[in-house]
Parts: structure tokens; C-alpha cells; sequence
């Protein structure tokens, strides 16, 4: 009885787990949708979500980060625990995207394309703490997608392809759409302008796979 009971309460937080990881991601970009509204001054085509954190209200933003990476962490753990050890760098990648997020939140970005009000719209000047910031964001960004790559071949291998096409799907739009990003938040005059609608499709191209991966695993039974 009571090994039936330690499965139990370990199978109850290996589902807990996988629910804040299916949750990180709408929760992230319900919050910065719903941030954005608030800023008269704030243009989500063109802007960063990173910039919501800076200005009066820009503890909404880091506390969105910081949440988004305890979520992602915990999500990290569950695909691990559900696993049993399999796919331990897809799940150590997602893990690795939960202390990028959190490092985000210590490490705001530098203003960029007119935000917050004054800011020149030239090219950015980089601080320390504006860099550190984008390193933050490669864990983020590059490891959900080569988690996404390396799911969507683990898939085609065992002739699961419509998870290896949503996978590699997303892993692509992520890549794509985030270079577009970079290129327009560099002041890329054909990019600048839409820099931020790009950025918020790679965000939901690879929150979302993240999302859809534990939600998967939530409804697969566990591996022993």
C-alpha cells in the first residue's frame, strides 16, 4: 500500500510538472499581448517584447519572465520524470530556455527602435547589461528550436511524422522569424518595421511547441 501511494504522489507531480510547462506558454504571451495594450506609446510590430521591460511598468514584463522560466523549468522536470531518462537533451534544452528566461528578467535589454519615448531610433548602443541579455535570449530562442530539430528526427525515426512535421515545423518558423527579428532590431530598413510581429511569431512558434510537448505527454502514459 504504501508503494502504491509513493507512485501516486509521484505520478500527481510529474503531472503538475507537465502542466506548468503546457501553461508557460500561453500565460507568457497572454501577458505580453495584454502588457502591450497598456503602453500608448509601445508599437508590438515594431518593438521587442524585451522592451516591456523597461520604463514604470516594467516589472509586469521581468515577473512575466521570471514565471515563464519557473514554468519552463518545472515543464523540463516533468518531460524528465515522464521519460525516465529518455530524451534527456530535448528535455535539458527546454530546461536550458527556463534559465535563459530567468536570466532575462536579471538582465534587461538595451532600448531599441524608439522605446521607451526618446529613445533614438538609430541603431541600439549595446551596455554590458544589454548583452548579457541577448546571450540570455540563445537559450531561449536556439535551444527550444534544436530541442524542436532533434524531437522532429527522433519522430521521422519511428514513423511518428505528424509530430516530426509540427516539430520541424516549428523549429523552422522559430529560426526563421527570429532572424528576421534580429535583422529588423538591428535597423534593417526593410525589416524594422515589422521586427516585433516577427519576433512574437518565433515566440509562439517555439512557446507553443513547448506547450504542446508537455501537454503530449500529459495524455501519454509514462515510460519505465
Amino acid at each position: 500500500m504504501h508503494a502504491n501511494l509513493t507512485r501516486s504522489a509521484s505520478s500527481r507531480l510529474t503531472r503538475t510538472l507537465l502542466g506548468c510547462g503546457a501553461a508557460a506558454g500561453p500565460l507568457f504571451v497572454t501577458v505580453f499581448v495584454a502588457e502591450g495594450l497598456q503602453r500608448r506609446d509601445y508599437n508590438a510590430m515594431r518593438q521587442p517584447v524585451s522592451a516591456l521591460a523597461l520604463g514604470p511598468r516594467g516589472f509586469v514584463q521581468t515577473a512575466n519572465f521570471v514565471v515563464a522560466g519557473t514554468l519552463f523549468l518545472g515543464g523540463a522536470r516533468g518531460l524528465a520524470r515522464h521519460s525516465s531518462g529518455r530524451d534527456r537533451l530535448v528535455n535539458a534544452l527546454i530546461g536550458g530556455a527556463g534559465a535563459g528566461l530567468l536570466a532575462a528578467a536579471l538582465f534587461p535589454t538595451d532600448p531599441v527602435s524608439g522605446y521607451p519615448p526618446g529613445t533614438a531610433t538609430a541603431a541600439p548602443s549595446t551596455t554590458t547589461t544589454g548583452t548579457l541579455h541577448n546571450l540570455a535570449s540563445l537559450p531561449v530562442f536556439m535551444g527550444v528550436t534544436a530541442a524542436a530539430a532533434l524531437s522532429a528526427l527522433k519522430a521521422i525515426r519511428r514513423a511518428d511524422y505528424a509530430w516530426g512535421a509540427y516539430s520541424a515545423a516549428s523549429a523552422v518558423t522559430a529560426l526563421t522569424t527570429n532572424g528576421l527579428a534580429g535583422a529588423g532590431f538591428g535597423q534593417s530598413a526593410r525589416l524594422v518595421n515589422v521586427a516585433g510581429l516577427f519576433q512574437r511569431v518565433a515566440i509562439i512558434a517555439a512557446f507553443g511547441w513547448v506547450s504542446v510537448v508537455c501537454a503530449r505527454a500529459l495524455g501519454l502514459p509514462r515510460s519505465r
